[in-house]
């Protein structure tokens, strides 16, 4: 009888013990996730108003750093020198910029690896044109021979130029470039017919023809460009784990982003600062699975850079990317 008495006693501690522990378990991947948060160190991305930033904003907004377990802090600035500058002093860890930059920052000394694409998996994902002034006759791209063409010398709108003219058998010798680096003013010389031409970059490319710019060519025939999501080498190596979910959660967001882009339009008009004039018409952005830029196309980039005398020889595909972040 007395042992009977004390298994009675017993029993009900047991039970209670397994219930307890059960519970545990339900909710070991969010603690996992919560305590990752809590000592790793932050990720710090730096980030331009433009539209390829835009899924940390949708991360940021829905709470999914916390939700994946990871701190990430946006740092806004105003100018990609800014942004660069900062990435090379260690002030932050990554940013979105494209394969030109990736290189340059490697020459002058920043290692950084190339996470995934941003915009670009597909040839319709950031828009690049060429555009004539509203006052000007020219129509197609062998019409630019003889042409000021206003472009930022040296960049990715360099490279996208000189790609499309050279896929229509445009001599890049038979037109004028015009060294313009800020985009607004590129815009209105080309608006008041200071140049011929120009190449700009969606929104202020679609800005340009609501204006009354003429459409020339664009690069949705083909796949010339990317944005990458990029961090520095040093950063990786440091904090592995926040990295990889930094990624991780940029790819969920801009999932998340491009099936309901509805939800998100005022936050995308907001922080990619899409100009009034276009805010009913111009599309939200949608964004492919994470994914790196192919051998080819990081390749012809940097065949280019050699040709320019930019780079004094071509990167490997090996150097530039990181397999290790994708998901």
């Amino acid at each position: 009888m007395r042992k009977n008495s004390i298994w009675f006693k017993v029993i009900p501690l047991i039970l209670g013990l397994a219930l307890v522990l059960s519970g545990c378990g339900t909710s070991t991947s969010t603690t996992a996730k919560q305590t990752s948060a809590q000592t790793s160190a932050p990720v710090k991305i730096g980030v331009l108003p433009i539209e390829d930033n835009l899924p940390f904003y949708v991360a940021e907004k829905d709470g999914l750093f916390a939700k994946e377990g990871v701190q990430v802090q946006l740092v806004s600035f105003s100018s990609a020198v800014e942004r660069d500058t900062a990435l090379q002093a260690g002030q932050i860890d990554g940013e979105v910029a494209d394969l030109v930059a990736v290189a340059l920052l490697k020459k002058i000394g920043t290692d950084v690896k190339i996470a995934t694409i941003g915009l670009g998996a597909t040839p319709q994902e950031g828009r690049f044109a060429i555009l004539s002034s509203p006052k000007s006759n020219i129509r197609n791209l062998k019409e630019l021979k003889g042409a000021k063409l206003g472009i930022s010398e040296n960049s990715i709108i360099d490279y996208v130029s000189d790609q499309m003219l050279s896929d229509k058998g445009v001599q890049l010798s038979d037109v004028q470039k015009v060294s313009i680096p800020k985009m607004p003013v590129r815009l209105d010389m080309l608006l008041s017919d200071q140049i011929n031409a120009a190449c700009l970059p969606d929104p202020l490319a679609s800005l340009a023809q609501a204006k009354g710019a003429h459409l020339v060519a664009d690069d949705t025939y083909r796949n010339i460009s990317q944005t990458v999501l990029l961090f520095r080498t040093k950063s990786i190596q440091d904090n592995p784990t926040g990295v990889k979910a930094a990624v991780q959660v940029y790819g969920l967001a801009g999932q998340a982003l491009s099936t309901h882009p509805e939800q998100y339009r005022s936050l995308f008009l907001e922080k990619a600062q899409v100009p009034a004039p276009i805010q009913q018409s111009y599309k939200t952005p949608t964004f492919s699975k994470l994914q790196l830029p192919t051998q080819e196309e990081v390749n012809s980039v940097m065949k280019w850079m050699v040709n320019k005398k930019l780079i004094p020889q071509a990167y490997s595909y090996q150097d530039l990317v990181d397999k290790s972040l994708l998901p």
